[in-house]
């Protein structure tokens, strides 16, 4: 892949205009849909195979009165309600209500709604639409009467409910505090106003593009209102932080004196290689929302997901064409030596400090985290209601008072639903099942029990005594389910609970339920991604673990804040209690991305040094002084964006940044540049390495452009055009030992080459491209191995000689396949004339169709065996004697 990488940031540096052209085409575009083919965004939560979401479904078929949104309209008096002036009013009212657009009905309050004091009463207004259908000109005409209503009756009347709740997410000014702070970091770390603007200038345009194609998206699926500010927040995040990567690497090579063109191929291909890691990470974990199997939580991991892949795009195409717009501009002013030898103390006294006695700094690190994930336990997961809503407004208000006058749960009802139609007498038998509710613990009253016109389903409204959000209030739903069998053998008929807040609890419940397998999902994937990047057990074990704590106090500091409500009035959190439901796995989701984002940034920089020195204690120190510059500066940005949309945030989105910023700021500064480094310093040696069958099984994910860094080194060497050159190469069994060690071997095009001794077969399959893990350097053909072992293999032709035979088919195809390079195992076997004429045949041609020269390797178990098939110019090749054939 960083081969690839390294040709698309040399094309992206050489046709920057032309991609930079694009780029805005894209954006201009995407825009341009997203304003002919917004239809807004529904908050209305399905949980499709759910008994609520399956009950409210039949009750819009059957009862549609019942199935709609609600609003309400609550009339609080100075003294009592109940006067002759403000109960002709209220009727008028009424029948103007049941008149406007969309509405159900409406209840005469003064039937059964005043309140015990006798000092409010409320107006029930059902709907025939979901919240997302209703027309703006219904909640005017009923703000309307609602407004007349008070001025006659110098009564104060609010108007709220459901259907006027205003959940949508915004962008404020505040938000862009992050932004501003991200520059700084960036003027600080770059100091060139160029540099520090450029990865704003990228990450803005990502998000403009994502978030147009999330509102063009709603003419095919319904998207929540989180779904867009989740991208944003992502976004702004990593777009940020991957155009830091790979500029920090571009400014480090130009300082060490490389040409532009060049660094910015070679910054594409290293820092790229693990931009485009990270970016695959936060990406699988955000599709992986779909274990859940809840319809919003899909669409919204998959609108976050194109964020950050439209995020990873953007880094590796054009920030580096204006990587070259800006050229020389970006070259740094010091030195790359002064820099070296200005290396940060405070990095420096930092790693040396929590390696001094690793032990310790581990125990204090996973004790002081463990304390703070404690709250965890108390973490309550609802969806949003009106109690969420901003302070002042008409929803907030109207809960308000109606949790006052009323009692909470009046702001929760449910509705049971009965089976009716083979009742005789449908309306006793609804009343008698009411009256049963009725007695039940935790019910406040049953204002409703009905059948519907048609007679074959009955409602009953049940008013619990708790919140919605409350534990009380899913004991209720409960023990109301438990019933559905009594009620079947007691009246034979089936029923169900359902209504806004029954669905929300089925939501939470469900959702509650896929943490573990989401969890699951996302260790696994972890362990088996960071052994594929550093083929390491301990330091995939190491990452898992650290980010599991990270998520724990992510989780902690949450339920500290929004359920036990600590700090709630300096965050600005006006309700406290519960935290939206898909928190944790959104949560879990992005920060496994971001926390293997600053693990492979970090380790592989101390992986590179301990390659090179094989010295853990060095490596540890040197690969943290280098790498954690970059890591502070991109933790630091990705905390400012999340903490930016606490302060003004809504209900559903500020939990969610307070915790992703808690769990960015912990992870990296905690986690991975404090327990990190001293596990490995513990580990030492032990820290590096797979079991030989475990490294074959797992592919190789080059996340920092390694092999394109050897694939440069070897550029022009050997200097000659050869056709094997091999340099110090190696091999080791499945047990680690080494089948051959330290070999030498130089043979030009048309040459032949006779391999004998301990490894043989071995070292012929390495040319070959049939062994993917070598020690040294190879090049066979003028391919770098074994970072091009699949298109050598297209030039190579292997055969094997066994009993007695090399088939005579096998050489004449490989003479008229144009093959260059063909190698003989065991030449020595072959026995029979006619398959010994043919290698003859093939020695002494040498010579494709095209008349390419053809080089032949064999390898033997006695030469002498060999001496009528080679020509005079033949080389006998010992895996003890080092040799170079002309």
């Amino acid at each position: 892949m960083s081969s690839f990488l390294y040709r698309l940031g040399r094309a992206a540096a050489r046709g920057r205009v032309l991609v930079l052209a694009v780029w805005l085409v894209v954006l201009a575009a995407a825009g341009g849909g997203a304003l002919l083919l917004n239809q807004g965004t529904d908050d209305t939560f399905a949980i499709p195979g759910s008994e609520s979401q399956d009950a409210l479904d039949h009750l819009k078929r059957v009862f549609p009165e019942t199935a709609g949104t609600s609003a309400q309209l609550v009339v609080v008096a100075p003294g009592r309600v109940d006067t002759p002036a403000v109960k002709a009013a209220v009727a008028d009212a009424v029948n103007q209500i049941k008149k406007v657009d969309q509405v159900a009905t409406a209840v005469d309050p003064f039937d059964n709604g005043v309140s015990r004091d006798g000092r409010a009463a409320l107006i029930a207004v059902p709907l025939t639409v979901q919240q997302p259908q209703l027309h703006a000109s219904t909640k005017t005409a009923l703000t309307s009467i609602a407004d007349d209503l008070a001025a006659k009756t110098g009564t104060h009347v609010y108007t709220g409910g459901d259907a006027f709740s205003n959940r949508v997410p915004k962008l404020s000014p505040t938000e862009g505090i992050g932004l501003v702070i991200a520059l700084l970091v960036l003027l600080l770390m770059f100091r060139s106003i160029i540099a520090a603007f450029m990865p704003l200038i990228t990450a803005v345009l990502g998000v403009g593009v994502s978030i147009s194609l999330v509102y063009a998206t709603t003419l095919v699926v319904p998207i929540s209102s989180t779904a867009p500010m989740l991208a944003v927040m992502l976004g702004l995040a990593v777009g940020i932080d991957y155009a830091l990567f790979l500029l920090s690497r571009h400014r480090d090579q130009l300082a060490d004196g490389l040409d532009v063109e060049e660094s910015i191929a070679r910054a594409t291909a290293t820092a790229g290689s693990a931009v485009i890691f990270a970016g695959l990470t936060v990406v699988i974990a955000l599709l992986g929302l779909a274990v859940a199997g809840i319809p919003f939580l899909t669409t919204m991991g998959i609108a976050a997901a194109v964020a950050v892949a439209l995020a990873v795009g953007i880094a590796v195409t054009l920030v580096p064409a204006l990587m070259a717009l800006a050229g020389q501009r970006l070259r740094p002013k010091t030195k790359r030596a002064k820099r070296k030898r200005a290396k940060p103390q405070i990095a420096r006294w930092w790693v040396r400090t929590v390696t001094k006695v690793p032990l310790l700094t581990v125990v204090l690190v996973v004790a002081g985290l463990a304390v703070c994930a404690i709250p965890a336990v108390d973490l309550r997961l609802a969806l949003p209601d009106n109690g969420t809503e901003e302070q002042g407004s008409p929803a907030r208000d109207t809960y308000d008072v109606v949790s006052q006058h009323f009692g909470a749960g009046y702001n929760g009802p449910l509705i049971v639903t009965a089976d009716i139609i083979t009742s005789t007498d449908p309306v006793g038998l609804v009343n008698k099942i009411a009256g049963e509710i009725r007695t039940m613990p935790g019910v406040a009253a049953v204002p409703l029990a009905t059948p519907n016109p048609k007679g074959d389903t009955g409602i009953i409204q049940v008013i619990p005594t708790t919140a919605p959000d409350s534990p009380q209030t899913d004991d209720l739903v409960r023990r109301l389910r438990d019933q559905e069998p009594h009620f079947q053998d007691t009246y034979g008929t089936k029923t169900a609970v359902t209504g806004i807040t029954a669905v929300g609890i089925d939501v939470s419940a469900q959702l509650g339920s896929a943490l573990l397998p989401f969890g699951i999902l996302v260790v696994g994937l972890s362990l088996i991604l960071l052994a594929m990047v550093f083929r390491s057990i301990w330091v995939p074990v190491k990452a898992t673990a650290g980010y599991l704590l990270s998520v724990g106090v992510a989780f902690g500091a949450t339920a500290f804040v929004f359920d036990q409500g600590h700090l709630a009035a300096a965050l600005g959190v006006t309700h406290t209690g519960s935290v939206i439901s898909f928190l944790p796995i959104i949560l879990m989701g992005v920060l496994f991305g971001l926390a293997m984002d600053y693990e492979v940034f970090l380790v592989s920089r101390i992986r590179e040094e301990y390659v090179h020195n094989r010295d853990p204690h060095r490596a540890i120190e040197n690969g943290f002084i280098s790498a954690s510059r970059v890591v502070v500066a991109a933790a630091v940005i990705m905390f400012a964006v999340f903490a930016a949309f606490v302060p003004e945030g809504s209900a559903t989105i500020k939990p969610i940044a307070f915790s992703l910023a808690v769990g960015v700021f912990v992870d990296a500064f905690v986690v991975r540049m404090t327990l990190v480094p001293a596990v490995l310093a513990l580990l030492g040696h032990r820290a590096w390495g797979l079991p030989p069958k475990l490294d074959r099984a797992l592919p190789v994910f080059d996340a920092e452009g390694d092999s394109l860094v050897h694939e440069l080194r070897l550029a022009d060497w050997p200097g000659v055009d050869e056709a094997i050159s091999a340099r110090g190469i190696g091999v080791d069994d499945d047990r680690g030992r080494p089948v051959y060690r330290g070999v030498d071997l130089h043979a030009a095009r048309g040459s032949v080459v006779v391999l004998h001794g301990a490894g043989k077969t071995a070292l012929l399959y390495t040319i070959a491209g049939r062994v993917t893990k070598l020690n040294g350097d190879l090049k066979v053909l003028g391919r770098v191995l074994p970072q091009h072992v699949h298109a050598l293999r297209r030039e190579v032709t292997v055969i094997g000689c066994r009993d007695s035979a090399a088939p005579a088919s096998e050489v004449a195809m490989a003479l008229a396949d144009d093959i260059e390079l063909v190698l003989i195992d065991d030449a020595d076997l072959v026995l029979r004339t006619d398959e010994r004429d043919a290698l003859r045949d093939l020695i002494a041609r040498r010579r494709t169709a095209a008349g390419r020269p053809v080089t032949v390797v064999l390898s033997c178990q006695h030469p002498a065996r060999l001496a009528d098939l080679l020509p005079a110019d033949a080389a006998l090749f010992s895996l003890a004697q080092p040799v170079e054939v002309h």
